[in-house]
């Protein structure tokens, strides 16, 4: 088994197929048992995509003309990202990626000389790349000219952001256990870890570890979930006896921390239209020993699912460009297109009109993206609130995020967290003037 040559498919299923890379690995650790293997593959293919605009540049400068075979060129995109980004030996780099080539010597001797083309050539092409912008910050031309128009004084940090690391975040359940006892726990497990200060769930981790080591997940203490998407369920402010419905609800992260939020809640129903994303709604639940109704519906046509009883609190995380978690999934840089956010800000306003009437008067729905565009975000808003007299907006009031024209914008990286907008609205009750 060649590592590099299963990183290469799976950046292959991803460059050329259009899969996502979550999928693509996936499939491929079907048949992988070490988890030192899964690692190494993992690395690489996540690496190659947060680096892939200045590879693809290099590998560029390198050839008389583009590499037609997806396979080799994954691989040379492979070979390139171990010589620049990672702590493996050159020698060991070029001979284990021409290895992997196997059965096409045509691409064995081309990835050996582009890699060596490469090694004796680095500086000079790397000074290329810097030059170059769509290389030098590792991003489509399309998403920069979007953040520097959204952001003109944070699109650099937004963007550099973008292709680092992100932490990993655990969500402590405080139904059964409390943040000071859980980081006590930790400690004992030699597990680095600090709270974070505006989040009472949310616990850091200084590395990331797999989740079998954490104490007490297995039985439901813990999950992992950014410190950003853990503020929905203080903002969503859930009371007891009160009906909750989380729309697109995969993959049950939120859900699950209302329910934990408030035990005494008459009903959580959650909806998405993906049966399989909702079958780990189910698993996430069961893990942590929750009760929930799970409806697979479209969230546009709530006649096909909904009982006729209204909502006091609707939590609708839109489906949105998700430009605001590309530091966790980097292949978002790769499949996403500028055009197709306009067919997502036109889904978010169908989603939004088509709930706003299961809410009770006087209830709130919270809206949220994990996006960075002011189209989806807080442009959405203010047209929603345009064209509905009832609706009115509550301010948000904290220690974190940007305050817009609408809503309340986090930022790539701010606290370490990913780019999240959340917007809370009221229904005016019956009679009330707006």
């Amino acid at each position: 088994m060649n590592t590099r040559l299963i990183a290469a498919r799976v950046l292959s299923r991803v460059l050329q197929d259009g899969q996502s890379l979550t999928a693509a690995l996936d499939h491929a650790f079907l048949s992988i048992e070490s988890g030192k293997d899964r690692a190494f593959i993992q690395a690489l293919c996540y690496g190659v995509c947060r680096q892939f605009h200045r590879l693809d540049f290099v590998l560029s400068q390198l050839l008389d003309k583009p590499l037609k075979d997806a396979d080799v060129k994954a691989l040379a995109l492979v070979g390139l990202y171990q010589l620049n980004f990672m702590r493996v030996k050159p020698h060991a780099a070029v001979s284990e990626t021409v290895l992997a080539v196997r059965k096409k010597p045509w691409a064995k001797s081309l990835i050996n000389a582009l890699l060596r083309t490469y090694l004796r050539e680095q500086e000079g092409l790397e000074h290329k790349a810097d030059a170059f912008q769509s290389a030098a910050l590792s991003h489509p031309d399309w998403l920069i000219k979007h953040l520097e128009q959204d952001w003109p004084e944070q699109a650099l940090t937004l963007l550099q952001e973008n292709n680092l690391q992100p932490p990993m975040v655990l969500r402590v359940n405080l139904a059964k256990t409390s943040r000071e006892n859980y980081l006590q726990r930790l400690i004992g497990q030699e597990i680095a870890a600090e709270a974070v200060s505006f989040c009472p769930s949310a616990i850091t981790l200084d590395k990331p570890v797999p989740v079998e080591v954490l104490p007490g997940f297995a039985d439901g203490l813990v999950s992992v979930q950014d410190t950003a998407a853990q503020l929905a369920a203080g903002l969503l402010d859930v009371q007891p006896g009160q009906r909750v419905l989380d729309v697109c609800a995969a993959p049950g992260g939120k859900t699950a921390h209302i329910l934990e939020s408030q035990a005494q809640l008459k009903e959580l129903v959650a909806v998405d239209i993906d049966e399989s994303r909702m079958q780990r709604v189910s698993e996430n639940l069961q893990r942590l020993n929750l009760q929930a109704k799970l409806t697979v519906g479209d969230a546009a046509k709530p006649e096909d699912w909904w009982d006729g009883t209204r909502f006091e609190r609707i939590l609708l995380d839109a489906p949105c460009s998700a430009l605001g978690v590309i530091r966790r999934h980097p292949d978002i840089k790769l499949l996403r297109r500028a055009e197709d956010i306009g067919p997502l800000q036109a889904l978010q306003k169908s989603i939004l009109q088509a709930v706003w009437p299961l809410l009770a008067p006087g209830g709130i729905l919270l809206y949220a993206t994990c996006s960075i565009l002011k189209q989806e975000n807080e442009r959405q808003i203010q047209a929603f609130l345009a064209e509905h007299g009832d609706a009115v907006e509550l301010p948000i009031t904290a220690d974190w995020g940007v305050a817009g024209v609408s809503g309340r914008q986090i930022l790539t990286g701010e606290s370490a967290m990913d780019g999240f907008y959340y917007a809370r609205l009221s229904k005016a009750s019956s009679g009330a003037k707006l």
